[in-house]
């Protein structure tokens, strides 16, 4: 069974910058996918980022465009969420997950996707 473990969430003011890590140890093959997802409080977990092992594009949700950006370490199973420019609207537990063979495409449903962390908290202040 593969696991993910999340680190680097906190409480920052709006504006501020924020970096999560995700340490996996799960099979990872050349169509893998790594993803991360968000849930705020009373809200439905939704998309943030995608990145494919293989090439490392990147899929982004609309919300995060230009201020987050996934990526990934090449020599570790590692990947990563740099979080610029905070908004009070990102405060959420953030999720990574992988999917194993992703054929090409970077999806964004949750259900898409097989292993997951237990969450790190973001919290942005106004």
């Amino acid at each position: 069974q593969g696991q993910l473990a999340e680190s680097g969430g906190g409480l920052v003011q709006a504006g501020e910058s924020l970096r999560l890590s995700c340490a996996a140890s799960v099979r990872i093959f050349s169509s893998s996918v790594m993803a991360w997802f968000r849930q705020a409080p009373g809200k439905e977990r939704e998309f943030v980022a995608a990145i494919s092992w293989h090439g490392g594009n990147t899929n982004y949700a609309d919300s995060v465009k230009g201020r987050f950006t996934i990526s990934k370490n090449n020599t570790k199973i590692l990947f990563y969420l740099e979080m610029n420019n905070l908004k009070p609207e990102d405060t959420a537990v953030y999720y990574c997950a992988t999917l194993e063979s992703g054929y090409g495409k970077l999806p964004s449903q949750e259900s898409e996707y097989d292993y997951w962390g237990q969450g790190t908290q973001v919290t942005v202040s106004s």
